[in-house]
C-alpha cells in the first residue's frame, strides 16, 4: 500500500522544487511531475515528489481524516 499526503506550498525553490508543509514539518520536494505550482497551492506528496495538484477543499477533507484516524488511535480505537 502507498500513502500520498496533502502537503501545501510555502516556497518555490529552483525551477523545479518547492518547500512544502506537511503538519508542520517543512520539508524540500520535487515539482518535476507536476505543472504550474504556485505558493499557497496544495499537492499529493509521495517519497520526495509532489504527484499532482489538489483542490484546497479537497485537501482539507484528507487532513482532516488523516488528523481524525490519529485521533482515533490516541484514543486507543482502531482505526
Amino acid at each position: 500500500m502507498c500513502l500520498a499526503i496533502p502537503a501545501r506550498v510555502e516556497q518555490l525553490v529552483g525551477e523545479d522544487s518547492a518547500i512544502v508543509n506537511l503538519g508542520g514539518m517543512r520539508k524540500e520536494v520535487s515539482l518535476a511531475l507536476v505543472d504550474e505550482v504556485a505558493v499557497g497551492d496544495y499537492v499529493i506528496i509521495h517519497v520526495g515528489y509532489a504527484l499532482q495538484k489538489l483542490d484546497i477543499e479537497e485537501a482539507e477533507q484528507t487532513l482532516a481524516a488523516f488528523a481524525e484516524l490519529g485521533a482515533m488511535n490516541a484514543d486507543g480505537a482502531a482505526a
